[in-house]
């Protein structure tokens, strides 16, 4: 029987991989928990955690449907904004409703534990720590830092600050059993008044003024392109802009690309304002993850700073939105929910009716044709802060240098008369480890992973073969597995053999390198960052770490190895995003007085695009590969979908695409390309092959994916294989 007229039941969102919402009956109360609730819900053989998004009449009989087993949230844990951000990143991205809300919430409360937040813990000095020497802990420098960061703090910080400034509990706990700073648990309450302003804000300059006064001037939602050269003072803009927000209590949603920007913005930031800041990254435990998610779900927080997921967090009092480094690619996600946070930061602007603000030296060339057709505000900065000029781009031509030797002589002599004038040099490589491939001189072995059709990169501080892609290692073979030679070398230079041959050449050198490999231990990368910006002579190499919003004071040459790659990718977007690298790395030198150089060094120094480069005039490389995009209709001037297939067997993958890219039925102007292998073709023992939609505009593009969707949904192969939809890729590979 169906339901009557006067039963309703509940529509839940349930973490499951079906494009829909699932009915349930009100539990053995008849309680109706409103829209936004958590509850406990049978699903199969399973208890899940849903949340309710709405009431309504089912169109399944009521014996047929199973009642939810509890309520867990009195209150609605989700409001009308973040449900409708999760209603419209499902709806656009074609994803699991109830795998949106899972994304979103922290993992705490995908587990069902309740939504309290706690008396504040508070680290706080003893009497004795008060009087404790820091030079005591030289040999402990994690816990020196702690130390003197509460000293300067002798009220107290609280435990999820300190985890936000990338303090280690450990180090917290050590200084404990020394009896120096204790753990409290105190009382939430109301801040004393006090100032806003922690401090006076320099008088800000001509472009930069126009650009705070156009931000604080506008009226609900409003979204800006702020589009600043590297070191023209973008933070500056950002931090003046927010203060009027700030004094009427509004909160401020900062998005950073990379979790080792985050403690030097929070302390940026703390500086400037008496107001609460909070940060959320994945460096965080869960629980002081949901104790940021929960405070600022309360309005405690005047300044939420995180990563990517940030985009999801709740605000009670919703000022403004900012992103800065928006054209960084950490902004989208690769896996389950493949979204991009910038344009979830746009939607989610729309939907509060507030400002929102892009930043960017180098902008993508989506936002930048967003800008210039006038749907963006364009704000420039075209000056550098101070008295800082910008960087003198050279080219250098490498094309007869031997290929075991990475850095040009005239590189190396640029490095060494930085070192003899006190200043820091850059050696930038976006390549880890120590070789990028080992093989045989007899017979042409070379070292791939079981598992991808990649090289193993070797690592010789682990010694040991890795692979980038699926993590797999291997030691390295005494024997040549093909022919039983010796005979073994490598070939191509990572960072850990450039740090190897600057330490062999410059042997009394402070050489800092910086790259996933060795910032892998918590506090290790603020440590190296910290040796980096006191502006002690010396060489810093690294990978795109170094690249993205650091202020090195002394820093005046830059030597970027292996700078063709982007340019030569088969990816289309490879041009644009190599130019935004050399770009941004250029960016990090001659930020002071002494004038910045950057020698880039290329064995196809004839490219045009590096050419436009030279110039150090972004917007001019942007026009280039505009026109081209233009003239083949790909984004911005078109729109982009991938499905991807995965399978034992390369034939069921493009088997399944095969069937399913059948023309009829599409509608008019969207193109199909492919099926094809995947440019890595193999990765994780599976076969990989795809499937690009290209449409002019969005509608018919998305009506063709519902019809793709469909056609998987029913093809027998589908189960046989994994698949996922990324709509508006940023990485064919």
């Amino acid at each position: 029987m169906p339901p009557s007229p006067s039963t309703l039941v509940l529509k839940v969102a349930v973490p499951a991989p079906l494009r829909q919402l699932f009915d349930y009956l009100p539990g053995r109360s008849g309680e109706l928990p409103a829209p936004g609730c958590r509850c406990e819900v049978p699903f199969g053989n399973r208890m899940l955690i849903g949340v309710v998004w709405g009431h309504q009449q089912s169109e399944v009989e009521s014996s047929k449907l199973k009642p939810i087993r509890r309520v867990i949230d009195q209150q609605p844990l989700l409001d009308e904004d973040l449900m409708a951000l999760c209603d419209h990143a499902a709806s656009y991205y074609h994803h699991p409703i109830g795998d949106v809300v899972a994304t979103m919430l922290p993992v705490l409360l995908r587990q069902g534990n309740e939504a309290l937040l706690p008396g504040r813990l508070e680290w706080q000095l003893t009497a004795q720590g008060r009087f404790a020497e820091p030079s005591a802990l030289n040999r402990a420098p994690r816990q020196q830092q702690a130390l003197e960061l509460l000293q300067q703090h002798p009220a107290g910080l609280p435990a999820d600050m300190l985890a936000g400034l990338d303090i280690q509990r450990t180090a917290l706990t050590s200084l404990e059993k020394k009896g120096w700073v204790v753990l409290r648990e105190v009382e939430s309450k109301a801040p004393a008044p006090r100032s806003l302003m922690a401090e006076v804000p320099p008088t800000p300059g001509t472009e930069q003024l126009a650009a705070i006064k156009a931000i604080q001037g506008s009226k609900g939602f409003t979204p800006f392109l702020l589009d600043g050269i590297t070191g023209s003072g973008k933070t500056e803009v950002y931090l003046q802009a927010m203060a009027p927000l700030l004094a009427e209590k509004k909160q401020i949603l900062v998005l950073v690309p990379e979790i080792g920007l985050t403690p030097q913005t929070v302390r940026r930031f703390e500086k400037r304002f008496n107001v609460p800041v909070i940060s959320l990254h994945s460096g965080l435990t869960d629980r002081e993850r949901l104790h940021g998610w929960l405070r600022a779900r309360r309005g405690e927080a005047g300044i939420i700073l995180g990563t990517r997921s940030a985009i999801f967090t709740p605000l009670l009092q919703p000022g403004m939105i900012i992103v800065d480094e928006a054209h960084d690619g950490s902004l989208k996600q690769q896996d389950g929910l493949r979204y991009s946070a910038r344009d979830l930061a746009v939607w989610r602007a729309r939907l509060l009716d507030i400002p929102v603000v892009l930043g960017s030296a180098t902008p993508a060339l989506e936002t930048l044709q967003l800008a210039r057709a006038g749907r963006y505000r364009h704000l420039k900065l075209s000056e550098r802060a101070g008295n800082a000029v910008p960087p003198t781009l050279l080219l250098e031509d490498c094309r007869s240098l031997p290929g075991r030797q990475p850095i040009s002589p005239n590189s190396l002599k640029a490095i060494e008369e930085t070192l003899n004038k006190k200043q820091q040099a850059l050696v930038f490589l976006n390549r880890r480890g120590y070789s990028p491939l080992i093989h045989c001189h007899d017979c042409g072995w070379e070292a791939e992973c079981r598992h991808c059709s990649v090289h193993m990169t070797w690592h010789k501080s682990d010694n040991r073969l890795i692979c980038h892609h699926c993590g797999a290692q291997q030691r390295i073979p005494r024997h040549c597995p093909g022919c039983g030679s010796s005979n073994l070398g490598d070939a191509g230079t990572g960072t850990e053999k450039l740090e190897e041959l600057l330490k062999a050449r410059l042997p009394d050198c402070n050489i800092i390198r910086v790259d996933r490999d060795s910032t892998r231990r918590k506090g290790s990368l603020d440590a190296a960052l910290k040796k980096a910006h006191s502006g002690a002579p010396a060489i810093l190499v690294g990978t795109q770490m170094l690249a993205k919003g650091h202020h090195f004071p002394n820093l005046t040459l830059a030597v970027i190895l292996d700078a063709d790659g982007g340019f030569l990718s088969s990816d289309f977007r490879g041009p644009e995003h190599a130019g935004q690298l050399i770009l941004q790395v250029a960016g990090r030198t001659g930020r002071e007085q002494v004038a910045g150089r950057v020698l880039i060094q290329s064995r196809h120094p004839e490219h045009p695009l590096l050419h436009i480069l030279l110039a150090g005039d972004y917007n001019k490389l942007a026009d280039a590969l505009l026109g081209e995009r233009r003239d083949i209709g790909l984004p911005p001037f078109g729109h982009l979908a991938l499905i991807r297939v995965e399978a034992a067997k390369i034939d069921q993958g493009m088997s399944l695409l095969g069937d399913i890219a059948q023309l009829e039925g599409l509608p008019e102007g969207v193109q199909l390309l492919g099926p094809i292998p995947a440019p890595i073709e193999r990765r994780q023992g599976r076969f990989r092959s795809q499937l690009l939609l290209l449409g002019p505009d969005r509608p018919p593009l998305h009506r063709a994916i519902d019809v793709m969707l469909a056609r998987l949904d029913s093809h027998p192969l589908a189960r046989k294989c994994r698949w996922h939809l990324d709509v508006d890729p940023v990485d064919l590979l």
